[in-house]
């Protein structure tokens, strides 16, 4: 594509660069630059991107996009390097995002949870649904994954265009804080955006709760997307019920909201409630299990209400929904009930232990760790909620990355206040730790990680997931148990 087209819209000043030359492709990565292609160059938190610009060039860079002159390098100066990367994808690639219908899913937490409740209903309704998110690209049975919840602008856009060629007609995607704030999503208009919540998280990269509320809340604008669908229940979400300059609808379970329940019932089996959606009233079976899944539930029915979907559609979808791979996922096993879920914030972890409080009748073991490299203040609150609900704990790690484990449980230990407590780092045997120390009307929560395929140490991403762990365990269980009573049997 030429220069000129894929500055179209953008204020950017030529320096000895022709607006008539042929471009390959985009890229802010250096290391990953194409012959012919632009590089976009990047100010991070503690680098340039202006130390790379050789790198791109030696590599076979055409130009460099910069905030800066860059004298008679061949360059484009732009004001906002961060927009123009995403405006630039946009029109490399078509401008496919103007021609999908867009949903966006922010928040703190639940934001998986609505994204595929979403999709899934408007599958089941007969449209042709893709996904973005923590979970990677899927659409028509493929899935990609992008190493963000939400992909930078070149990855992003290149999936949206591969989207519309396959028929692909809604794109139902998480919006992360730190894509808001980078400006991954500057030019894409959402048909709605949802905001779950804003908890403590991601305080490594904001620094403090006001920067973090004040970015998701910045996401409801006008420039951004035609309708909001808020929870009612969060009180910096609320906020924008006077401030927005785009209408908003709320839902939620204990303030008025457009889109509510009542009649709420809950086991480990799933969840039923009396649905009013915008003064439409209709039941819903589902194998969701919890409150707050009932919260996200609700999201996801005003979310398709507001885009016409029956209400029959909604209500025969939520029954037999496919449950999302480490949320809450409940393997049942004579020995216990076991939780997997990816719950790595104070509220994240408070849902999950709170639902499994009221859902078991014997002891409740809590099994989690923390992020390295990640915000230190959450950690000791995490073992303070803990204590709050857990008869035992368990620390073991999560993704220490280039922290030392040590300091990182040590940090969590802080919080827990009179629960017995074990300190096991390897995860695996954690789990069978844990699995060892429940009976029969025992639950095991294991949280943190979630579907994770990978524990991240020093570097290196090393093969791992708790579902492996806990049926490993079972396995070896039951074989030393067999082997015992063959023994037991021979004798």
């Amino acid at each position: 594509m030429q220069l000129y087209k894929i500055l179209d819209g953008l204020q950017a000043q030529y320096n000895h660069g022709n607006d008539g030359m042929e471009i390959a492709g985009i890229n802010h990565d250096s290391r990953n630059i194409q012959p012919g292609e632009i590089y976009v160059c990047l100010n991070g938190k503690n680098t340039s991107g202006k130390n790379y610009i050789k790198e791109a060039f030696d590599k076979g860079a055409r130009l460099v996009v910069s905030e800066e002159d860059l004298g008679q390098l061949p360059n484009v100066r732009v004001e906002d390097a961060r927009q123009a990367f995403s405006l630039m994808c946009k029109n490399f690639y078509g401008k496919a995002c103007d021609k999908l219908k867009i949903i966006g899913v922010t928040g703190t937490n639940g934001k998986t949870t609505i994204t595929n409740l979403i999709a899934d209903i408007l599958s089941s309704a007969g449209k042709k649904v893709g996904t973005v998110g923590t979970m990677g690209v899927s659409y028509n049975g493929k899935t990609v994954d992008t190493g963000f919840t939400t992909p930078d602008p070149n990855i992003l856009h290149k999936c949206f265009h591969d989207m519309l060629e396959e028929g692909i007609e809604y794109v139902v995607m998480e919006a992360s804080a730190h894509a808001i704030d980078l400006k991954k999503l500057a030019g894409i208009t959402f048909q709605i955006g949802v905001l779950t919540n804003i908890t403590q998280d991601h305080l490594d990269y904001f620094n403090t709760m006001e920067r973090y509320t004040k970015c998701k809340l910045s996401f409801f604008d006008k420039k951004n997307m035609k309708l909001g669908l808020i929870c009612s229940d969060d009180e910096k979400a609320r906020s924008l019920l006077n401030k927005a300059n785009i209408p908003i609808l709320c839902y939620g379970l204990e303030n008025p909201s457009d889109v509510f329940a009542v009649k709420v019932k809950s086991d480990f089996q799933g969840s039923n409630f009396v649905c009013n959606c915008m003064d439409e009233i209709f039941g819903v079976n589902t194998n969701l299990v919890g409150t707050y899944n009932v919260s996200n539930a609700l999201a996801a029915i005003g979310v398709c209400r507001a885009l016409g979907i029956d209400k029959r559609i909604i209500a025969k979808s939520l029954r037999y929904i496919n449950p999302v791979e480490g949320r809450f996922n409940i393997i049942k096993h004579p020995k216990c009930n076991i939780v997997i879920d990816y719950a790595h914030t104070p509220d994240g972890l408070e849902n999950v232990l709170k639902t499994a409080r009221q859902l078991t009748n014997g002891k409740l073991v809590a099994l989690f760790g923390c992020g390295g490299n990640r915000d230190k203040s959450k950690r000791r609150i995490m073992g303070i909620v803990a204590s709050k609900y857990a008869d035992e704990i368990i620390l073991t790690n999560d993704n220490p990355r280039d922290e030392d484990p040590d300091e990182i449980l040590s940090q969590i230990a802080v919080g827990i206040q009179d629960v017995p407590t074990t300190i096991m780092e390897n995860r695996a045997m954690a789990i069978g730790i844990g699995l060892g120390h429940c009976g029969k009307e025992d639950t095991l929560v294991i949280a943190g990680k979630g579907g994770e395929k990978y524990q991240e140490i020093k570097g290196k991403k090393i093969p791992y997931n708790d579902f492996d762990a806990v049926y490993k365990y079972f396995q070896e269980h039951l074989t030393n148990l067999k082997g015992q009573n063959d023994d037991e049997h021979n004798s």
